[in-house]
């Protein structure tokens, strides 16, 4: 039995590098420019606090594949392909509650919808990149990674700085995915242990940063009371409904605070 969970294990720890093909071939290039070396590991570091604080939600997004029926390919598959936390944990209990796929897809993109935001927000700085490297970032971006690198204007931005955090990251995530895949298998019960908490404190630790005026106070404000009151209604689409609140709120706030000052 030990034997037979080594050999699973070992076939989709390799399944999971072989995901990575698309990404390796940037790295050895790197052999040639010291800066780019230097970038690289700086985001590597710069997003490892992050990647750690995901542990358990990977530990989560395993057991649950496991306890949905999916075979552990299929998980591993989720979080090597579509790379989404939040989106993965939902689509997962969709399937386990019989779901269409229409209606797991819906949810999907409402989920993850603000990586369209992150994409025109980051246009600027990405636009110039040769065809891979944007496919690549592309793939790559999370809210981790738009955290730690929205900021950068054109002169601040490092290509190899952004792969650094984001492939890391993306790594870090379908390690942890695998654990929990193996523990799922053979810990019954391992996504009531509380460990979908990891994942409001890691938004929690990306959002704070940012909170630095009055516009933001509200729209953080706002989008939380709704949330917790639509929720508490039983409202289908309470986290999309009080994001678009705390963002109309938001941006209202901003133009009464702007023309004050």
């Amino acid at each position: 039995m030990i034997a037979k969970s080594a050999q699973n294990c070992s076939c989709l720890l390799s399944r999971v590098l072989a995901q990575l093909e698309v990404f390796l071939w940037l790295l050895s290039v790197m052999s040639n420019s010291l800066i780019s070396r230097s970038a690289f590991l700086r985001g590597a570091v710069a997003i490892m606090p992050l990647s750690l604080a995901t542990a358990p939600w990977g530990l989560l997004a395993g057991s649950m594949a496991i306890e949905a029926n999916l075979t552990p390919l299929q998980g591993q598959g989720l979080s090597s392909i579509v790379f989404a936390g939040a989106a993965q944990l939902v689509a997962i209990g969709m399937l386990k509650g019989g779901a269409g796929v229409f209606s797991i897809l819906l949810t999907t993109l409402l989920l993850t919808s603000q990586h369209l935001l992150y994409g025109m927000s980051m246009r600027s700085v990405i636009a110039p990149l040769p065809g891979r490297w944007r496919v690549g970032l592309g793939f790559l971006l999370t809210d981790e990674l738009f955290a730690l690198t929205s900021q950068h204007d054109k002169q601040q931005f490092n290509r190899w700085y952004a792969l650094g955090v984001g492939l890391t990251f993306y790594i870090a995530w379908n390690l942890f995915t695998l654990a929990g895949i193996v523990l799922g298998s053979s810990i019954p019960g391992l996504e009531h242990l509380g460990l979908d908490f990891s994942i409001a404190a890691t938004f929690i630790a990306l959002i704070t940063p940012v909170v630095r005026n009055v516009p933001t106070v509200v729209c953080v404000a706002v989008s939380l009371f709704c949330s917790v009151l639509f929720s508490y209604w039983q409202w289908g689409s309470a986290l999309v409904l009080s994001g678009l609140a705390g963002m109309t709120a938001g941006f209202i706030c901003n133009k009464l605070y702007v023309g004050r000052t």
